[in-house]
């Protein structure tokens, strides 16, 4: 164990869930080269929920997949815990997002022809791993789901939908969730009650979310905004209100 000058232990910081380092991504080549990150230093605390907001075109959507090994950077290096993914291979990326990362996208992305169980269990089915029958029952009644189990996603609403979505992102218990827009096709009441079961999956069974949103209300349930524009981190706003939130965007935007 490590020791300071004075002879007392000295306790490591955790290491963060995943972070970045310099990351750039670009695209198109010669004039039409497009930054669409240019050198983001982030890190995501684990057991910590995390809100990405911005602009159309400021980077939100990248830096996640980037960061969930959805698309390689251009340089730079992204970690999730102590591993650098840019060292996996095809099925090494595939392996970590298997089993270390979970997806909530704004579409729900299900698969039309499961039921919504089958759907919630696929990646466990996928990867021949096991699923943890008490925590599948959590889950299902934490996000009311249990009587919707049986239905196909055209069987059900919206926010059942995303529910469901919730549920397959939670099961393998990941490291960490990424959350892209996940209210964007929802009303405001299941909004609100999927906003909801993420604070609480955070709070409750510290799992860590990085949700880009466009919405400061949205935003309000994080414990942190990061505020993007032009592929840059222009803002990192703590325990944020959405009138804080909104305070934030009319200055980036002045």
């Amino acid at each position: 164990m490590a020791m300071n000058d004075a002879g007392d232990p000295v306790i490591a910081a955790p290491l963060p869930a995943a972070r970045t380092v310099d990351l750039v991504k670009t695209y198109g080549t010669g004039e039409a080269i497009v930054r669409a990150l240019d050198g983001v230093t982030v890190a995501f605390d684990q057991a910590k929920f995390t809100a990405v907001m911005g602009p159309s075109g400021s980077g939100k959507s990248t830096l996640m997949h980037c960061m969930a090994g959805l698309d390689p950077p251009t340089s730079g290096q992204v970690f999730v815990g102590d591993e650098e993914i840019q060292g996996l291979d095809d099925s090494g990326l595939t392996k970590l997002r298997r089993d270390r990362i979970g997806f909530v996208f704004q579409s729900f992305n299900l698969v039309p022809t499961l039921t919504a169980k089958e759907n919630v269990i696929l990646p466990s089915d996928l990867a021949g791993r096991h699923v943890d029958q008490a925590w599948f029952d959590y889950l299902v009644d934490q996000l009311g789901i249990r009587d919707r189990l049986s239905h196909l996603p055209k069987e059900m609403s919206g926010g059942q939908q995303q529910r469901i979505a919730c549920a397959r992102a939670l099961v393998g218990r990941p490291d960490l969730v990424f959350a892209d827009e996940p209210t964007g096709n929802l009303d405001s009441n299941s909004s609100a009650e999927v906003l909801g079961f993420l604070r609480r999956s955070v709070d409750e069974f510290g799992q860590t979310i990085a949700m880009v949103t466009h919405d400061p209300r949205g935003a309000a349930h994080a414990d942190r905004v990061l505020f993007l524009a032009d592929g840059r981190v222009v803002a990192d706003l703590a325990a944020p209100t959405a009138d804080a939130i909104l305070e934030q965007m009319k200055a980036l935007s002045s």
